[in-house]
């Protein structure tokens, strides 16, 4: 008993997220995550990230090195 009540109060909430008029603060967003206001770089990322390594490039490497030390030890 009781659910009728916690599924409308949940459908009211809903209701109002969605038809809300969009009133979001950012200002208080930004401080309540922690992010520092940088005016100076844009806001989103800058470009690829070149350090970036794929992790199966090590063990290709890895494979290589062994592959070659071994057939030449064979000869």
């Amino acid at each position: 008993m009781g659910r009728g009540r916690a599924k409308a109060k949940q459908q009211k909430v809903a209701r109002k997220l969605k038809y809300s008029s969009g009133g979001t603060d950012l200002e208080r967003l930004r401080s309540e995550l922690g992010v520092a206001e940088d005016e100076g770089s844009p806001s989103g990322p800058s470009g690829p990230d070149d350090s970036y390594t794929e992790p199966q490039d090590d063990l290709v490497d890895r494979y290589a090195d062994l592959a070659d030390k071994y057939s030449d030890s064979d000869k």
